[in-house]
């Protein structure tokens, strides 16, 4: 078993759950000063289906995936990296909205979860639900952009899963850690280093989608006589060649090999390839140089702020800085 594929949805599911309790965290200790910790059980029930809405969710994509290639099994060895490639990109659009919008947004996160909370207590009948929806929302957008990345992995089986649920269980301590017990975590150090792990990361997943296309492409075109001309680029004469990526950059297969320790894990985490193409090296440079540098600058742009962030204390307002 590779358990080196869990490695990526851990580390995203830990930055998004750890997000998730904050906004949790902050809800309660609002109910608690507001003296309406009576609504807390509201929140644990938005928790908990979140959650739960989220898994289905990934059932559901799953579910999509193999009843498309079971209609035309021919094309299986097309439809499957095309599906790939395709929730690959929706991946790597959403992880990225986040990086950026959501760091320039965690200045203001408490601000804005405090003002949802006094909302829906000033509707009486309706405060229960006002905050078992805020809750539910917090949870599944996190919950929904891990499954896009699990889809977008869904050949490695089961393990990226136990991935995101360690990913979980671990953002779920922090939260306790942070609201329950008070003790003194650097938040704002954490996400810069989960952030600058997640450019990493999404940057190796657009090299691994332009490898999905590419497989898609190379197999559709080889098919027939008639679809070979898809193959724009294709070196005839070697055996590791690219359909639509140019010509190789590099073939590490002896000095790193992609199947082994540690290039496994480099694979896993950061789109490592033993054989790089042309396409592949331009799309990574660019991501890091466009997406990055936006994360990077939405950064140093944040107002620097104390990250030990005990319980219930005013601080908890840069507990995403």
């Amino acid at each position: 078993m590779n358990f080196s594929t869990a490695l990526p949805t851990f580390v995203i599911t830990l930055r998004e759950g750890v997000e998730a309790a904050l906004v949790v965290g902050i809800v309660l200790a609002l109910l608690k000063k507001a003296k309406q910790s009576r609504l807390n059980p509201w929140v644990y029930a938005g928790v908990g289906v979140g959650i739960v809405l989220s898994a289905l969710i990934g059932v559901l994509f799953s579910s999509i995936i193999q009843a498309l290639g079971a209609i035309n099994p021919q094309y299986t060895s097309v439809v499957e990296p095309l599906l790939e490639g395709v929730f690959s990109v929706l991946a790597i659009a959403m992880l990225s909205w986040m990086l950026i919008w959501m760091t320039k947004q965690a200045r203001v996160m408490k601000a804005q979860v405090e003002g949802a909370v006094t909302d829906a207590l000033k509707n009486n009948s309706n405060a229960g639900w006002g905050i078992f929806t805020l809750i539910l929302v917090a949870v599944l957008r996190e919950g929904f952009e891990t499954v896009l990345f699990i889809a977008a992995n869904f050949q490695q089986g089961l393990i990226p899963s136990l991935g995101a649920i360690a990913g979980i269980a671990v953002a779920a301590a922090i939260g306790v850690l942070l609201f329950q017990w008070g003790v003194k975590i650097n938040i704002r150090r954490f996400f810069q280093v989960m952030g600058v792990l997640l450019v990493l990361i999404v940057a190796g997943l657009v090299v691994s989608t332009l490898h999905n296309f590419d497989e898609a492409v190379s197999n559709y075109a080889l098919s027939s006589r008639a679809t070979e001309s898809l193959c724009f680029y294709y070196e005839r004469f070697t055996k590791i060649h690219s359909c639509i990526l140019g010509p190789m950059v590099w073939n590490t297969s002896n000095i790193l090999p992609e199947e082994k320790f540690p290039g496994i894990l480099l694979k896993a985490l950061f789109g490592y390839r033993e054989h790089l193409y042309q396409v592949q090296a331009l799309a990574y440079i660019i991501f890091l140089l466009t997406v990055g540098g936006l994360y990077f600058r939405s950064l140093t742009s944040a107002s620097p702020q104390t990250g030990n962030i005990p319980a219930g204390q005013k601080p908890m307002s840069s507990a995403k800085e």
